[in-house]
């Protein structure tokens, strides 16, 4: 979440009341995250947040990812559901942005997550994999290993900008996952983005997730390979294998891990971290100036990913035999 793009008072008045919720009666930018500009509004009825959605979100994506909450919020995963307006719209437009408005979510986000809350984290990502598996739409993971070459000639000479021999680094890495990439693994829809900030918790439960503008199709494992590590390492990049036991033993009590899953699980760890390695990379060097938004340091990744390069079966995760 970000903003990028201004709306005047009267914009958003007379968009607000295009909706069933009351007058608008205050609004706030949200300034954490990359993507798209969020802000969260207030009406007579409640909470709300708009969404207006920046250059890297297509908009022929925009119906998957809206279609995509209602299912989910149908088969019982607490997440923000897209409002209908008077006309039974759910995607607008407003200052010449594709926007939505969705409804708020309580709880907070964790910064540095407990092992309790890895546990939950497994087991909230096992059951929305399962919601998924009825939902008809399809889209193609953009930022998989077919987008990572592209991504990479994107950033060019900038990578050792950022960290001397990056460039080279991240060449070696896209030749060795490209040939040892897997294939015929489970798929299905998977949320490809699942850090801590997007998933909120109450007390001692998990109360919802939220930003799904990733969401695609592709290997159910990769989406868990995203988690661990998102969630498994501490802050001076050490691997919590016991924070990894509790994400995957949660994860396997709600959805079974087959063995091609499991011996997959550190190629798909490498691919993640370069996933993000990259993504925050390019950010690094393409600051729009006018934003208010924080990018992030791609050198955390890289040391994930040079971990995972040490790891040589899922076992290193903390699962033993089965």
């Amino acid at each position: 979440m970000a903003v990028y793009t201004d709306v005047s008072d009267e914009e958003l008045a007379d968009f607000i009341a295009s909706y069933r919720v009351g007058a608008l009666t205050s609004c706030k930018g949200i300034a954490e995250g990359v993507e798209n500009s969020n802000y969260l509004v207030h009406t007579e009825a409640g909470r709300y947040i708009l969404t207006l959605y920046e250059k890297r979100v297509a908009r022929a994506d925009l119906p998957y990812f809206l279609a995509l909450m209602e299912h989910l919020a149908a088969r019982g995963i607490t997440c923000p559901v897209p409002v209908h307006d008077r006309q039974g719209r759910t995607l607008r437009e407003l200052a010449g942005r594709p926007a939505a408005l969705v409804t708020f979510l309580d709880g907070v986000s964790v910064r540095r997550p407990n092992i309790g809350q890895c546990a939950l984290l497994g087991e909230g990502l096992a059951r929305f994999h399962l919601a998924g598996e009825t939902f008809p739409m399809q889209r193609a993971n953009s930022l998989s290993l077919s987008g990572w070459v592209p991504l990479f000639a994107a950033i060019g000479s900038g990578a050792d900008q950022i960290i001397p021999g990056l460039g080279a680094e991240i060449e070696r890495e896209l030749g060795h996952l490209t040939q040892h990439w897997p294939a015929d693994l489970p798929q299905g829809v998977i949320h490809a983005d699942l850090f801590p900030d997007n998933v909120f918790f109450l007390g001692p439960r998990l109360s919802g997730l939220i930003d799904f503008y990733f969401a695609c199709n592709d290997m159910l494992a990769y989406d868990i390979a995203v988690c661990l590590n998102a969630w498994c390492f501490e802050t001076d990049a050490s691997f919590n294998v016991t924070k990894a036991r509790a994400l995957l033993q949660a994860y396997k009590g709600v959805r079974a891990l087959s063995p091609s899953e499991l011996d997959a699980m550190p190629t798909l760890a490498r691919g993640a971290a370069l996933r993000f390695l990259l993504t925050r990379t390019y950010d690094r060097l393409n600051i729009d100036e006018g934003a208010l938004v924080k990018p992030k340091d791609p050198s955390e990744y890289l040391r994930k990913l040079r971990f995972h390069r040490r790891v040589k079966s899922y076992r290193d995760y903390g699962l033993g035999e089965d």
